[in-house]
């Protein structure tokens, strides 16, 4: 297991050694953790022009350790951490609209980076966690309270599941398995459909697909855009999956879900291919100056709104789980000032509530504010 693994939320090195031998083996083989690509899907990994020896690759580089510390000095440093505010006193603030029966194309957020989204008359759900733990194990990464209020009985049949990545905090087991009768079909990076395969999924409803690759569904274009981050839900067993972006285009509305993963020069090339957006979901949280690559700070994830000419800009990956040690609604403060300093519009709906997509997304309240 590497450090990035371990950032995810997931202090497997622990949990192994306290289950100890055999048992620990048994459990890391568990269907939770999913499968590495095989056969005709390792084969079409084996083709990307993003992928050395069958593992992926960014396309710029991506450096595990700012101050190339190894994984047991960032361990002992993680577990020692004094954090300032890593959760909130209080249980944050929710809605729970009803999803089932939306007739116009609209968002919901769902905390963190879970999306339910209506466009084209598609039910589509994002990276969802409906789970209280963004992780394999009871102790670690608990949602913050209050952020844990929908579950698969409150969503309608879901056309298309959309997964950035095979971390545990955007791609939960126990979800997916409550949902599985209700998906349509899978879309998500290269090697990511092995674990839904080995969950049961038919082959024909995982739709892999490479950055650069898009998939058309009539009035929906979606297309697989270049994110700098990685994946692994195992020890040892990291970057064989391909972790990537989103865009969404319908006619008259086109969003980009960043994913996870640092800041670089990808985004201008999507601005140049398809900007303007608009509306810029990206990734703001859970940054820290020591893994500076993989995850935005708020400033650099404005900046990456301004390079794709996004109309709105959403910091995600934050709001339900702590996975760095900035308080809890620092990124909320710190996005909100850098949009106002470029005269970027800040779009912060309140987790659970309908908004009607639009061209002119409405202004949304601060509600992190005075909450401890």
């Amino acid at each position: 297991m590497n450090r990035r693994t371990f950032l995810k939320g997931c202090a497997a090195g622990g949990a192994v050694l306290a289950l100890g031998g055999a048992g620990g083996m048994a459990f890391l083989d568990s269907a939770a953790f999913g499968a590495l690509p095989e056969g005709r899907e390792l084969e079409r990994v084996l083709l990307s022009p993003h992928q050395q020896g069958g593992v992926f690759v960014n396309l710029e580089p991506a450096p595990v350790l700012a101050d190339n510390s190894n994984f047991v000095v960032s361990l002992v440093r993680w577990l020692m951490l004094k954090r300032e505010r890593p959760r909130p006193v209080h249980p944050l603030p929710h809605e729970k609209g009803d999803v089932r029966n939306l007739q116009k194309d609209a968002l919901v957020w769902l905390g963190h980076s879970s999306f339910f989204l209506r466009l084209a008359g598609k039910n589509i759900l994002v990276d969802p966690v409906f789970s209280d733990y963004g992780s394999p194990f009871f102790f670690s990464n608990r949602a913050f309270a209050g952020t844990t209020f929908v579950g698969a009985d409150d969503m309608p049949p879901i056309d298309l599941l959309l997964v950035t990545h095979d971390h545990w905090d955007h791609l939960d087991y126990p979800t997916v398995m409550a949902l599985k009768d209700k998906i349509g079909y899978v879309v998500c990076g290269l090697g990511t459909g092995a674990h839904f395969l080995r969950w049961g999924f038919a082959r024909e409803r995982v739709l892999e697909g490479d950055w650069g690759e898009s998939l058309d569904f009539g009035d929906l274009a979606i297309h697989f855009v270049t994110s700098r981050h990685f994946s692994g839900r195992s020890l040892g067993n990291h970057d064989r999956a391909l972790w990537c972006g989103f865009i969404l285009d319908v006619p008259g509305f086109r969003i980009l879900l960043s994913g996870d993963g640092g800041y670089g020069s990808h985004f201008r090339a999507l601005g140049e291919r398809f900007g303007p957006v608009d509306l810029a979901i990206l990734d703001s949280g859970q940054y820290n100056k020591n893994w500076p690559t993989v995850h935005m700070f708020p400033h650099e994830a404005v900046q990456a709104a301004l390079d794709v000419r996004a109309r709105h800009f959403m910091p995600a990956h934050i709001g339900r789980f702590c996975l760095s040690q900035h308080p809890w609604d620092e990124p909320f403060i710190l996005a909100a000032q850098c949009a106002a300093q470029k005269n970027l519009p800040l779009f912060t709906p309140l987790m659970g509530r309908v908004i009607p997509l639009a061209r002119d997304l409405p202004l949304q309240p601060h509600w992190w504010e005075g909450r401890e």
